[in-house]
C-alpha cells in the first residue's frame, strides 16, 4: 500500500469533519487562516450512530503506533533511532496508542487518521497494516476486532481535540514495551518492531507462507 495522508478541517463550531486538502482549490484565500501548521480545528468525534460491527457483532477498532526516527550520538557517530509517540488513557492508568471507532462513512485508512489526530495531535504517512486483534472491553464487555497501523510522522499539532484530556510522550521502543497496556496494542508493537529493525524476518515469513501454499 502507498502513504496514505490527510489534513482534517471542521468549521461553523460543528462535530463534523470534512476533508481540507481536496478543498483548497475552492476556498477564497481570505477564508484560510495564514498559520495552520501547528493546530488542527477538528472536534472530536461522539456517539455511536455510525459505528460499524461485523457479522458477529464485534466493534471495529483501528488505531495507529505513530513513529519517527530521532537522530542521536553514540561514540561519536550519529545514528537514527525510533521513537513511538504514546497517549495517557482517557480513564483509568498507563499509556497507549490511539485508537478508536471505526465508522461507516470513512475507510479504514481514514478513520486511522482521524482517530490519531483527535487523540495524539499528529498525521502522515500511513503504511501496511500490522495486523488484526480482538479483545474484549473491560468496560462494556464486548469484543472489539482492533485494527493497527504504522503511521509515519510529518505533523505535529501544538493544539488537537483531546489535548486537554491527555498527555502525549515519545519514548524509545524499550520504553514503549514497559508503559504500553494494552496486551493487543504490544503484540501490534511487537509487530512494528520486527516491521522495522528485523526486515529479514518479514521476508522469511513470506517465503514460508508462500512454500505452505504450494505444497
Amino acid at each position: 500500500m502507498t502513504g496514505f495522508s490527510v489534513s482534517l478541517f471542521v468549521s461553523n463550531f460543528s462535530n463534523v469533519a470534512s476533508y481540507l486538502s481536496p478543498l483548497f482549490d475552492s476556498i477564497p484565500s481570505k477564508g484560510i487562516p495564514s498559520q495552520i501548521d501547528n493546530v488542527v480545528t477538528l472536534v472530536s468525534r461522539t456517539g455511536r450512530d455510525l459505528q460499524r460491527y461485523d457479522s458477529k457483532g464485534f466493534r471495529q477498532v483501528v488505531g495507529c503506533i505513530p513513529y519517527r526516527y530521532k537522530k542521536r550520538n553514540v561514540d561519536g557517530n550519529d545514528i537514527e533511532e525510533i521513537e513511538v509517540l504514546l497517549i495517557s488513557a482517557q480513564k483509568g492508568k498507563g499509556m497507549l496508542f490511539p485508537k478508536g471507532g471505526w465508522e461507516m462513512d470513512e475507510s479504514i485508512e481514514e478513520a486511522a487518521l482521524r482517530e490519531t489526530i483527535e487523540e495524539a495531535g499528529v498525521t502522515g504517512q500511513l503504511e501496511e497494516k500490522l495486523g488484526k486483534w480482538q479483545y474484549k472491553s473491560k468496560r462494556h464487555s464486548m469484543v472489539h476486532e482492533g485494527y493497527m497501523f504504522p503511521l509515519l510522522v510529518s505533523q505535529q499539532f501544538e493544539h488537537w481535540p483531546e489535548a486537554e484530556i491527555r498527555q502525549r510522550k515519545w519514548m524509545n521502543l524499550s520504553e514503549a514495551r514497559e508503559v504500553c497496556h494494552n496486551w493487543w496494542m504490544r503484540e501490534a508493537l511487537e509487530e512494528f518492531i520486527n516491521r522495522k529493525c528485523h526486515p529479514e524476518l518479514q521476508i522469511e515469513d513470506a517465503v514460508t507462507q508462500q512454500t505452505q501454499q504450494i505444497f
